[in-house]
């Protein structure tokens, strides 16, 4: 991580003061992509309309779609292959490797970048100059393909207010943020701060 004031960089994940990525945050964050796959299979299953894990409704006209478009939109090309190509062609660029190469199907193209990102994940965490993006782009995307197989509702969003007076969007699970001021927050410090009002920006 860049330390040139003497002061540490927050945790990409966590947000957390760190001169490194916790290495617990790593790990999670490994284990995340390394779900990614089996969360494709899984999709499969969700494809018919009507069973459990249905987020989307079915138009009340017209003819009923085959399968659900929540589903089919996380294993199309753009899905979960989308996020994890481009991020794997962002890595590429940025250690000078070659194009990621074309490999085939959509299932193919998910397990080889979950293998490239997870072998250059302590990199990606270390330098990469968007490594919280690419920690809150893998959590995302394997959020929303729970959400659909498990048919779990999305995960409640607050908005909290930072002292500076701007306000922090966040879920249960948002492991960390940093505010507009600069004020950096992790995990608990988000847990102590007040909701912020319902007209606040």
């Amino acid at each position: 991580m860049d330390d040139r004031d003497g002061a540490p960089d927050p945790c990409p994940v966590c947000k957390r003061l760190s001169t490194r990525p916790h290495d617990d945050c790593r790990h999670d964050l490994d284990r995340t992509l390394a779900q990614l796959p089996s969360l494709y299979h899984q999709l499969e299953q969700a494809l018919p309309p009507g069973r459990r894990g249905t987020t989307s409704r079915a138009p009340s006209y017209g003819t009923r779609l085959p399968v659900r478009l929540d589903s089919l939109d996380l294993r199309a090309r753009g899905g979960i292959e989308g996020v994890l190509t481009c991020w794997e062609t962002d890595v590429r660029h940025h250690l000078a490797l070659p194009d990621t190469p074309y490999r085939g199907t959509v299932e193919q193209q998910i397990n080889s970048a979950v293998t490239f990102l997870r072998g250059n994940l302590l990199w990606i965490l270390d330098q990469h100059p968007a490594a919280g993006d690419f920690a809150t782009d893998i959590h995302n995307i394997t959020a929303h393909a729970t959400t659909v197989i498990t048919g779990e509702p999305r995960e409640r969003r607050l908005r909290l207010a930072c002292p500076c007076g701007a306000t922090l969007a966040i879920t249960l699970s948002t492991p960390g943020r940093l505010c507009a001021c600069g004020q950096q927050y992790g995990f608990h410090e988000l847990r102590h701060l007040d909701l912020a009002p319902r007209n606040a920006a």
